[in-house]
């Protein structure tokens, strides 16, 4: 991978670092380039970070070339590709699917069968998780191509110009939700899966857009469209069970039911800046349809098993 930049007058002294600091090249990239076989050059000229720029001065900056850890299984899977280029691909993950390998999941995660689609095509790239769900919750799923990558959309997640919507079902006639909630996560004591909210937890904050009654093949629900602000484990999960308004089907912080085998949540829209033309990407999933396809999955574990998977940032090296 490689960039190019033009000193600007603006710009004319700066060291080569600080300029490549302000371009939002991290401080281990460059020492990923520095030590793994990158390169940084001025006019055509291999030089340091310490080199003084001038104004109309041509910087490339070549990266290492990355490839998909070797240990990986690669697993073939009929992955749904809703975009891809050269630095990203957004997938949308079924009900079931764990994003990341795992004791309970070595070799059927999303992770394995991106490494094998990468190496069926040629695709000279790591695997590096930008935004995951848990097993049991599906929608959409952002995986950079790049270690550059990775690091610009993870500042995008800080900032907030990372947007994330999901859509829950929940049971009618419930504690009205309020318009934000903040309330700080934890683990619960005793378990190494279930969290809660408590005290002494971590900030998370929930934005509920919209609570509305949904009608679904003879069966009254509400569905609740959620906005992720910060991405704690289980977080949706947590506050929704917090407020007494589980998600249904969520048999870790509710109860299990007849017709929905794990919980009926899905990431229904996300939305970036692309990391390299600043164009405004957004992908969405409709409701009816995300609902037809959990419908067809056909879950036999428990979803007590639920692997801790919650948005993150993930690479596999």
């Amino acid at each position: 991978m490689k960039l190019t930049f033009t000193v600007s007058e603006r710009e004319e002294g700066e060291l080569l670092r600080s300029f490549l600091r302000q371009k939002n090249i991290s401080r281990r990239s460059l020492t990923t380039i520095k030590f793994s076989g990158g390169r940084l050059e001025v006019n055509g000229t291999e030089v340091d970070v310490r080199h003084k720029l001038r104004a109309g001065d041509r910087v490339d900056v070549t990266f290492p070339a990355e490839c998909c850890k070797p240990s990986i299984v690669r697993t073939p899977m009929d992955l749904a590709i809703v975009y891809e280029d050269e630095q990203l691909l957004v997938l949308e993950k079924p009900q079931g699917v764990a994003t990341i390998p795992s004791r309970d999941h070595p070799d059927d995660s999303l992770v394995n069968g991106v490494a094998h689609y990468f190496d069926e095509r040629g695709i000279a790239a790591n695997i590096h998780v930008v935004t995951r769900l848990d097993t049991h919750t599906s929608g959409l799923v952002c995986f950079a191509k790049h270690g550059h990558i990775h690091h610009l959309l993870s500042d995008q997640i800080q900032s907030g110009e990372m947007r994330r919507h999901y859509m829950a079902l929940l049971h009618p006639g419930g504690p009205m939700l309020p318009p934000v909630i903040e309330a700080p996560i934890g683990r619960k004591e005793g378990s190494i899966i279930e969290r809660e909210v408590r005290d002494d937890g971590h900030f998370a904050r929930t934005i509920v857009h919209d609570v509305s009654p949904y009608g679904w093949k003879g069966e009254t629900y509400e569905a609740a469209r959620l906005e992720l602000v910060t991405g704690r484990t289980h977080q949706l999960r947590v506050h929704l069970a917090h407020y007494e308004r589980p998600i249904v089907g969520d048999s870790l912080y509710g109860e299990a039911h007849r017709r929905w085998k794990g919980q009926v949540l899905f990431c229904s829209t996300l939305s970036f800046n692309h990391p390299m033309t600043d164009e405004r990407l957004s992908f969405h999933l409709p409701l009816a349809e995300q609902l037809e396809k959990i419908e067809r999955v056909n879950l036999t574990k428990d979803t007590r098993n639920d692997s801790i998977n919650s948005y993150c940032d993930l690479t596999f090296k």
